[in-house]
């Protein structure tokens, strides 16, 4: 029977699109001024993050102790929320349309590993909210899943299939409980 072997794993195919010292800058900046809680400034954030190479929409709410792995694979639309200890693991592009949100402790991630392979080769995949989408609390995004337009992965689910349009998901893996109606 094979087994794991860990000293086989090589990810060097991988490449996060910037050298090392910009990946270095970043992890500084990061740290200092997203995932740190002593910064409640919004406007700070969404300056640094376009310095970076993201691409943010107006009127963008970015909480304190937000974790980015790499904003030049972000693209955030108009008027998105980004709440508190969102951790965005952004080995692939992540693309948010206008209006959705990330609510406190949401994970979104375009990584993962092949469990059948001895060497747990890396995978990755990008993730695409669509306009309206919301990811609730404590919830996770796995790689390669889209929030079609409206829909909600509720609080504490695990999306990892696409989930459709104005329709919500609850559970681990998450499955579709009702259609979403919007009042005016």
């Amino acid at each position: 029977m094979v087994k794991t072997d860990l000293s086989t794993y090589d990810n060097s195919w991988y490449k996060p699109g910037r050298g090392p010292l910009t990946r270095l800058l970043w992890y500084l900046v990061n740290a200092l001024f997203f995932i740190n809680p002593l910064n409640p400034f919004s406007g700070l954030k969404v300056f640094l993050l376009r310095l970076f190479g993201a691409k943010i929409g107006k009127g963008v709410v970015i909480k304190p102790s937000v974790n980015i792995k790499y904003p030049w694979l972000l693209n955030v639309g108009d008027h998105c929320w980004i709440g508190e200890k969102v951790w965005i693991d952004n080995l692939a592009q992540v693309s948010l349309g206008n209006h959705c949100c990330l609510s406190q402790g949401a994970m979104l991630l375009c990584g993962n590993h092949n469990y059948k392979k001895s060497g747990f080769d890396l995978l990755v995949k990008p993730i695409t909210l669509e306009d309206g989408a919301w990811v609730g609390a404590l919830s996770v995004v796995c790689p390669g899943v889209t929030l079609r337009s409206h829909a909600i992965l509720t609080v504490q689910s695990v999306a990892t299939e696409t989930l459709e349009a104005y329709s919500l998901y609850k559970g681990n893996p998450a499955v579709k409980i009702r259609e979403r109606s919007i009042a005016e």
